[in-house]
């Protein structure tokens, strides 16, 4: 998980030195400000957490062989 923080954080470093370049050499956009890269860089690690859940979720529900023992344990005993 460190890793995955560590890139986002990256990326936003390389947004806001980019918004810092085009500013020096006069190439402004309205929408490409430190408000949006933040707003940007939360988005990304919003994403990032939500792939590793639903990962999780998809593994435990059908992959692991101990997840569908206990499903079918549960199932047997009527609690699920």
């Amino acid at each position: 998980m460190l890793m995955k923080r560590d890139i986002i954080t990256l990326l936003g470093g390389f947004l806001t030195s980019l918004f810092l370049f085009l500013g020096a050499i006069g190439v402004s956009f309205d929408w490409f400000t430190p408000e949006s890269i933040d707003a940007f860089i939360m988005l990304c690690g919003s994403i990032v957490a939500l792939g590793i859940n639903l990962y999780a979720v998809w593994k435990n529900t059908y992959v692991s062989k101990k997840a569908r023992k206990q499903k079918e344990v549960l199932k047997q005993k009527g609690l699920k």
